[in-house]
């Protein structure tokens, strides 16, 4: 058996980047930081920031490039993955990733927004999220979490 996953919780540290492949799938990439905390010996208080990449694909792409921005508060659950390459330096290089197929955004405005491809929850692996984001308001209107149909 195995097991490949991550869930994290922390705050963004730059705008989401949308792309397109060339088949025309969309994939975003950010980042997210985590810390962590302790006391040492001494009995101070010590932080450690730690830094996740995370990559998503089609519709959560598109909705994590919509809703998140650097600072949010944020939810990422998905699967750890490393690429290499050769630097022009020709030093292998390592990256790893988490992928996500699950996000949920933790500010006030975004309490309670679940998006992801559902695969652990009903089965479906096609990668597009459970259900959908309203329209974005037009005008003065705010999007309020009771509102949304979730």
């Amino acid at each position: 058996m195995n097991l490949n996953k991550a869930m994290i919780i922390g705050n963004v540290t730059r705008d989401p980047e949308l792309k397109n492949t060339p088949s025309g799938q969309s994939v975003v990439s950010f980042a997210v930081a985590t810390n962590l905390v302790w006391t040492d010996k001494t009995g101070q208080q010590q932080k450690k920031a730690e830094f996740h990449n995370i990559i998503a694909w089609r519709k959560l792409a598109e909705i994590c490039s919509k809703y998140l921005r650097k600072g949010s508060k944020v939810y990422i659950e998905g699967r750890l993955q490393t690429t290499d390459w050769t630097g022009q330096d020709g030093v292998k290089r390592y990256r790893t990733e988490i992928v996500a197929d699950n996000m949920i955004m933790l500010d006030s405005k975004g309490t309670g927004g679940n998006f992801g491809n559902g695969a652990g929850n009903s089965g479906v692996s096609s990668g597009e999220p459970i259900i959908e984001i309203p329209e974005e308001p037009t005008g003065d209107e705010e999007i309020r979490v009771e509102n949304i149909p979730f």
